[in-house]
């Protein structure tokens, strides 16, 4: 028997950033590095460090509420709540359970997803098709990490791209031929020693600095340079869709360089591809989140668009989603 999955689309966008601000300069203070060298490996110049009192859960809970605004929808009616982090407020109970609370949606289950940078869209898949076969109506998605607190202080490499920060999304039904039209998710576990941070935490584990993320920086650039590209055309098939039918692209934002190469690939022009990393830096998985958001606030997406999230992470973990805006 054929099922009819309903059509699902984001109805609703929202982000936090932490008012601190790290710039080149106030690295060059801390380890051996300048502005030039960050700016042009990486497109960086600067980004977000959340204070102690600015937990994982409290920014997830400050992109949820706009979100929620956004489409002009009441915590009450939000059925599930999935957030995307590495950087829980602690192991357990789930960030997703504190959110819950914070915001008032007492209706919704909640529950937590790891894949790193591309847990966002992870989150969303899973979302998008609880929706779909009629489960839920409502679900939150929110990417939100607080990485600064895991960082190497000693190390320049890991310590120039990461930056705190959160985006959320509001899913529900949408009309017919909107919403997503494809994902594509995929891992690759045989690389997962090229980004990661050990969750053994102890005396001996913290006098190594185990507990620090740690990163092959040329391994990964090597292979997001080449999935970016290969996931993005493979959700461009699933949706039935060319190249030259793509209105618009949100990247994670990882390297300039990446997203660079990504363009040329895709044979997409700059005024369709949205970049924020060089304010942001890496902020794992509110990347996507907060660039659609800002994206969406500055009215470069607009209701027909074809876009496009693409983004990698540690796993090595890879997905995109093309998605008919509404």
């Amino acid at each position: 028997m054929d099922i009819k999955l309903l059509p699902v689309g984001v109805i609703g966008t929202g982000s936090y950033l932490p008012d601190m601000v790290i710039t080149n300069k106030d690295l060059e203070k801390m380890v051996d590095t300048n502005d030039e060298w960050i700016t042009s490996r990486t497109g960086i110049k600067e980004r977000r460090k959340a204070d102690c009192e600015k937990s994982t859960s409290y920014m997830a809970s400050m992109a949820a509420k706009k979100a929620l605004e956004n489409a002009n929808v009441k915590a009450e009616e939000i059925d599930m709540i999935i957030v995307a982090t590495i950087t829980p407020d602690m192991f357990f109970p789930s960030t997703a359970c504190l959110v819950q609370e914070q915001i008032g949606a007492v209706n919704a289950a909640a529950v937590d997803l790891g894949a790193a940078c591309t847990g966002f869209i992870y989150s969303l898949a899973f979302a998008s098709n609880l929706i779909s076969t009629g489960m839920y109506k409502k679900i939150l998605v929110i990417g939100s990490e607080t990485l600064t607190r895991i960082l190497d202080p000693k190390d320049r490499n890991t310590l120039v791209l990461f930056g705190d920060g959160a985006g959320a999304c509001v899913l529900s039904q949408v009309e017919e031929g909107s919403g997503f039209l494809s994902f594509d998710l995929g891992s690759d576990g045989k690389g997962a020693n090229l980004l990661y941070s050990s969750a053994t935490i102890n005396s001996e584990s913290v006098a190594k600095g185990d507990h620090y993320l740690k990163m092959a920086g040329n391994e990964v650039f090597k292979f997001a340079i080449r999935i970016l590209n290969e996931t993005a055309q493979k959700a461009l098939e699933k949706a039935g869709l060319t190249k030259e039918e793509l209105d618009f692209l949100v990247p994670h934002q990882a390297n300039k360089r990446i997203i660079q190469s990504a363009m040329k690939r895709l044979d997409i022009s700059e005024d369709k591809v949205y970049v924020n990393l060089d304010k942001y830096g890496n902020m794992s998985g509110a990347s996507i989140p907060v660039a659609l958001d800002e994206a969406v606030r500055n009215g470069k997406v607009k209701k027909g668009d074809n876009i496009i999230l693409v983004g990698f992470g540690a796993g090595l973990t890879w997905g995109s989603c093309v998605i008919r805006w509404v």
